[in-house]
């Protein structure tokens, strides 16, 4: 199933679609386990954090890489980021280049990605990461994978959206999780809150019980005040475009009209020339997410006029435990230390 196809009822509470589905959902978490207690088949000869989400869609796993990112920098790290690239055509592992590649070769993701670091696209992760060690990287943070054993991680950092949380708790396809909750969670160092909700009290209440830490993030708009007041017509096209539009709110734009789109949604030059139009009639000014503005880059004429006329909102995320990634980083460099180190001989 398509992230852009994501049924409602994964959201809600006790949906009797995701009961009805539930036998379903019971061996495919059951598979889903398995698969993920295999024992990595490949180790890499530098650290590897990977952040990820415990559902399908968005929790905020692309700005937590940006944030990660930018502190790796700051400790002397050569960053280099491994991405799937959903959505692009390119399958075997590249190189992303800003200046030759748009979303159609490689994805929204890996475009903003490759805005600040090195970035490898591909399917087969073990791959990837071979190929960010040949562009010199000193440490690689994967966008996703958390459920995927081909590579060893040092550190797994998953994501939650405070205001999703892990939706009606089913696997899928009753549910968004992709693995039962309960399984993942053994695999799981940390847990970081995205975003304001409290959908994610249960999360953290089980995380806690777990004895495992358990961050929390503000979500800040660069520039915000520029913002402020603006008549917006406001289009998304991310897992959750209502987060993008009360995130509008907050920062005091008068959001008139708003678009919702599927998930990584490939703008057509029709869907473009009727957000223009709009925006002109109405007197409205644009406002989309930097994902979006990613995906229109380079896809044609009229998608290029939409992201020129359209204001970008820019994101960064905050922890708010001011020590979070100096331990988080600690503790990677740690234990890849420690799997560097030959076994002690039995006597």
């Amino acid at each position: 199933m398509a992230l852009d196809e994501a049924p409602p009822f994964w959201w809600k509470k006790n949906s009797w679609q995701g009961y009805v589905l539930s036998p379903i959902s019971y061996i495919y978490g059951r598979i889903a386990a398995k698969r993920m207690d295999v024992e990595a088949s490949a180790r890499v000869e530098v650290p590897i954090i990977c952040v990820g989400n415990f559902v399908v869609g968005g929790a905020g796993k692309t700005p937590t890489v940006h944030m990660l990112a930018k502190f790796a920098r700051t400790q002397g790290f050569k960053v280099g980021i491994l991405s799937r690239g959903h959505g692009g055509a390119i399958t075997t592992p590249t190189v992303v280049k800003l200046e030759k590649h748009n979303a159609h070769d490689v994805g929204d993701e890996a475009l903003l990605h490759a805005e600040n670091s090195t970035t490898v696209i591909s399917t087969n992760r073990v791959a990837g990461a071979e190929l960010l060690l040949k562009q010199d990287c000193t440490i690689i943070l994967m966008d996703d994978g958390f459920q995927n054993p081909a590579l060893h991680k040092d550190f797994n950092l998953v994501v939650v959206d405070a205001k999703r949380g892990l939706g009606n708790g089913f696997a899928m396809p009753g549910g968004p999780m992709r693995v039962p909750f309960k399984h993942q969670l053994l695999h799981t160092d940390a847990v970081f809150i995205t975003g304001k909700g409290n959908a994610s009290d249960q999360v953290i209440r089980k995380t806690a019980r777990a004895g495992k830490p358990t961050f929390h993030s503000r979500i800040e708009v660069i520039g915000r005040t520029k913002y402020k007041g603006q008549k917006a017509l406001a289009f998304a096209g991310i897992a959750d475009p209502s987060k993008f539009f009360d995130t509008l709110e907050d920062i005091g734009v008068e959001l008139k009209a708003r678009q919702s789109f599927g998930d990584h949604h490939v703008f057509t030059e029709e869907e473009c020339g009727d957000l223009i139009d709009r925006s002109k009639s109405q007197q409205l000014q644009l406002f989309t997410t930097e994902k979006d503005a990613a995906r229109l880059k380079g896809m044609g004429e009229a998608q290029d006029k939409v992201r020129e006329l359209s204001e970008v909102v820019r994101i960064a995320l905050k922890p708010e435990d001011p020590a979070m990634q100096k331990r988080i980083f600690n503790t990677t460099v740690k234990r890849f230390n420690a799997r560097k180190k030959p076994a002690e001989p039995i006597e």
